[in-house]
């Protein structure tokens, strides 16, 4: 299993997935300053959904500080296209439905779901900078407020 990536001063391996859209992320040669990762369980719960909008509702002053944003998930093409259309999100969403990007991130974890272990994602975010390094992580992320610490951190880079 990959490393679990951390703030350093190493760039990621780069990697491709389909998006919705009809694009393929890449991570390497992004445009942007900054890359927000954010890794979600499922399209159309309450948790990711709370979380998609406040990416959505924050979205100005992600680009206004030189961040694209990507949701991430096991989510098919087009279940994420209907979660997208439903949201009205203005960025796009990444389908990783064999977890090779959930296992470069480390983000697969055993679960309780009602009494029960499941194996899911572990709600997390990441900052990458336009080199392809982790500038920042969070992981087991709440919903309440974590939109504005990533703000809130992007505006603390000189």
């Amino acid at each position: 299993m990959a490393d679990s990536p951390t703030a350093s001063t190493e760039p990621l391996a780069n990697f491709s997935a389909a998006m919705t859209g009809d694009q393929t992320f890449e991570l390497n040669g992004r445009p942007a300053k900054y890359t927000v990762l954010y890794f979600y369980p499922k399209d159309n719960t309450p948790g990711c959904t709370a979380e998609s909008m406040a990416f959505r509702d924050h979205y100005e002053e992600f680009t206004a500080l030189g961040a694209a944003i990507f949701g991430i998930s096991r989510d098919s093409l087009r279940s994420h296209e209907n979660f997208k259309s439903k949201l009205g999100l203005p960025f796009e969403l990444i389908s990783d439905p064999d977890e090779a990007v959930c296992t470069q991130f480390n983000v697969m974890k055993m679960k309780n779901m009602y009494g029960k272990k499941v194996r899911g994602v572990e709600r997390s975010t990441f900052v990458i900078d336009a080199d392809g390094k982790v500038m920042k992580e969070w992981r087991g992320v709440k919903v309440n407020d974590h939109v504005t610490e990533v703000l809130e951190f992007l505006r603390s880079q000189p």
